[in-house]
């Protein structure tokens, strides 16, 4: 009996479908999605980090049959059960259309060392996995048939805690796997799928899990089994965990223990698409079945690999996480190159930056350079600066032609546009709003085409003081929860009774408030705010116009100078003239950053250029009409629009690049510009108001955010723009002729 109908059979009658919406993240990117399982019983809810599985199975049955018995609760139910059988079976779907070679046979197969799909599956760190979670729900939404491939962590990623004197202290927490909304992947006769990866000549048997994410399947690993050694176990413990060498044996799980499940489940993809190089180990076990199969040398087999491999890079830096020395390659792989029919030597150049150099390591990402027929970064800036840090590997080419193209990252507009906004949209712009904002969409015609940018202007139409309303609901949510979290963190720590009190006077829902939110390493600046500090506490406790902020985000594990750019935020935090206008919330995750992204009036992003490879936290934000206020780099170098002919502009760029390389002084420039902005166009803006409190001018700069933002940075045209250009760019054609209305 598998967990779906196990927990059927705990349920009444009426409620039974429950269970298949819990198996299924689908029901996290609905309008329904704030109340189906909370309303339930939100304590449980919020104990179990939202996770319906763990809710259905804690709730009393007397409860259970208290809500069986809700008319107004069965129909909603019944309403949501029916989008979810219709949506999985929608037979029509864009991906049906434009790339009918891809199969549930020979999909497209995914591979990430990370997916944040929701804050119940712990299996995020920050951008790159919530990215890589965003691309699957957009492959559901659109029909892209494809699988994605992970690891699945005990503990996840590192838990944040603050102490006294505000160093980060990390912590994990166990994943109770089988009361999280996954299923251990079963053979026909009921045993858990397994397949054999030696790791540094040790057998280690990995199982997989499977999470159903609307119409696609990620598989994610686990080497936590009896039968392994107890080192061995330990593996798939905890991401970004351990030492260099238990991230190198990860990686080789990933790579090629994902494809050797693939292979286990009978999945035969057409594409493999990498995302980042820690799974580029794939392309190695992918040549290896090759020859296996069809007899052929290793160089017939790589190009057999490179015709069906893709490549996403994200490091815009020196990617040595992902390089490992050639002893750690002749300790973990000695045994393998002589499977691909390589010496030595041969294998180490497929991951040298420059082959015959006896001390140079082993890059992951060049080894997929190397074995793909196609790579890219994650923004137009950041395809730039790939072809300057990759220049290398293709002597005989100029910087510009080297062959490393951009698609630009796009968010999940379902997921992260607040269910309050969403119901405004519907209101205004229809039923199939998100469609509105999907530039896949299929035009019948040319006169639907026109229809549809015609409607677009109707985002300028939606009533000030209603999108305002909801900001300002939206705003004071996300101000409660802020203070929640803080007053537990003051007891925890148990801190004086003031500061204990104080929390009730922390933040005020009618002050400009900005968000930073992010992994906190030195390149992102995320005390850039407060370099000046005597002017930063002018700004912020201005008498007319005061500003506030609040902080999220951890540091990795290790990273002491992370560590100490959070302690100096916490001893702000606590300045007389600062106490009530900074806040950090401790433990950040995707239920914290959602709040964030919904509420706060003004997304900071302050990075040093060029190392923000794209950005998405600001695209998020301006789906809620929050501006972005960011360094020109990664995707604002896109998005940016000044205002001109009447039009107001969608935000605000801090500082110029300097041809110096000094730092030092383009921190001052940068900080010097954010302190400019602040002063004489964004709080004098925000405070304009007329009679009725209304700030038209700024509600005109978040109408001109979500208009131009929206259609161009969610994660359908991502997606769609990789079937197109990477996947199978034959099908380019047939996109265009289904837009212009051509294909049936």
């Amino acid at each position: 009996m598998n967990p779906i109908t196990q927990l059927k059979a705990k349920l009444p009658q009426p409620l039974r479908r429950l269970a298949d919406l819990a198996y299924n993240y689908w029901w996290s990117w609905t309008p329904d999605r704030m109340s189906l399982f909370r309303s339930i019983e939100p304590t449980i809810w919020q104990t179990y980090y939202h996770n319906p599985v763990a809710l259905l199975e804690a709730v009393t049955y007397e409860r259970l049959s208290q809500i069986a018995e809700d008319p107004d609760y069965l129909k909603r139910l019944q309403v949501l059960a029916n989008q979810f059988d219709a949506y999985m079976r929608e037979p029509n779907t864009w991906g049906s259309q434009v790339a009918p070679d891809l199969s549930a046979e020979e999909p497209v197969a995914y591979f990430c060392l990370e997916y944040g799909i929701h804050e119940s599956l712990y299996t995020y760190c920050g951008g790159l996995g919530v990215l890589a979670g965003d691309y699957l729900k957009s492959a559901s939404d659109l029909g892209i048939p494809m699988v994605g491939v992970g690891l699945l962590y005990k503990q996840g990623y590192v838990c944040q805690r603050l102490n006294r004197s505000g160093w980060q202290e990390d912590f994990y927490r166990d994943n109770d796997f089988e009361h999280m909304p996954i299923e251990l992947v079963r053979d026909e006769y009921g045993q858990p799928v397994t397949v054999k990866v030696t790791v540094r000549q040790r057998t280690v048997r990995v199982q997989a899990w499977k999470v159903r994410i609307g119409r696609v399947d990620l598989y994610l690993l686990d080497a936590d089994r009896a039968d392994n050694d107890p080192i061995d176990r330990k593996l798939t413990g905890q991401l970004y965990g351990g030492n260099r060498e238990t991230r190198l044996a990860q990686q080789i799980l990933l790579g090629i223990g994902g494809v050797q499940v693939l292979n286990a489940l009978e999945i035969e993809p057409t594409i493999y698409h990498l995302n980042e190089g820690s799974s580029a180990f794939a392309l190695l076990e992918v040549a290896r079945q090759e020859m296996e199969f069809s007899g052929s040398t290793f160089a017939e087999a790589q190009t057999w690999v490179r015709e069906h491999a893709v490549f996403t890079t994200h490091t815009p830096v020196s990617d040595g996480n992902n390089a490992f020395s050639a002893d750690m390659m002749d300790s973990f792989f000695g045994h393998y190159w002589p499977q691909l029919e390589l010496t030595r030597e041969d294998f180490l150049h497929l991951g040298a930056r420059r082959i015959g150099d006896p001390w140079e390591p082993f890059s992951l990402s060049v080894l997929a350079l190397r074995m793909t027929r196609q790579a890219n970064g994650v923004s137009r800036r950041h395809g730039e600066v790939s072809r300057q840090m990759w220049q290398i590997l293709y002597p005989d080419r100029a910087e510009a032609a080297v062959p490393i193209g951009h698609v630009t990252n796009g968010a999940h507009l379902r997921s992260w546009t607040a269910p309050l906004l969403v119901d405004l949209y519907r209101q205004h712009l229809g039923k199939e709003w998100a469609r509105l904002f999907d530039s896949t969409k299929p035009w019948e015609d040319a006169e639907s085409q026109r229809a549809s940018q015609t409607l677009w202007q109707t985002v300028d139409a939606l009533p000030d003081r209603e999108l305002w309303r909801r900001h300002c609901i939206l705003k004071e949510r996300l101000i409660a929860y802020m203070r929640s979290r803080v007053l537990a963190s003051r007891l925890e720590r148990r801190e004086a009774k003031d500061d204990i009190m104080a929390v009730e006077r922390l933040l005020d829902p009618n002050v400009l408030t900005l968000g930073f939110a992010r992994r906190f390493s030195p390149y992102k600046r995320g005390a850039l705010l407060f370099k000046d500090l005597q002017r930063a506490i002018r700004i912020f406790s201005h008498a007319r116009r005061p500003i506030q902020i609040i902080l999220a985000g951890k540091a990795r594990p290790g990273d002491d100078e992370g560590k100490r750019i959070i302690q100096r935020l916490m001893e702000w935090c606590r300045h007389p003239a600062l106490r009530d206008r900074v806040a950090f919330i401790e433990d950040y995750d995707l239920f914290t950053a959602k709040l964030m992204v919904h509420g706060v009036d003004v997304w900071l992003n302050t990075p040093r250029r060029p190392t923000e490879a794209c950005g998405t936290s600001g695209q998020k934000a301006a789906f809620n009409g929050v501006i972005n206020c960011s360094v020109d780099d990664g995707w604002w170098c896109e998005a940016y629009q000044p205002g001109q002919l009447g039009r107001p502009s969608n935000g605000w760029t801090i500082g110029e690049a300097l041809d110096s390389s000094d730092q030092e002084l383009q921190d001052q420039v940068d900080a010097d510009s954010l302190y400019t902005l602040l002063e004489r166009e964004i709080s004098p803006l925000f405070y304009e108001r007329d009679r009725h409190g209304i700030p038209h001018k700024w509600v005109a700069m978040m109408k001109a955010s979500i208009r131009t933002n929206a259609p161009n940075f969610n994660s359908d045209r991502m997606v769609a723009d990789y079937v197109t250009q990477n996947y199978l760019p034959d099908a380019a054609a047939d996109a265009a002729a289904l837009k212009a209305g051509q294909v049936a």
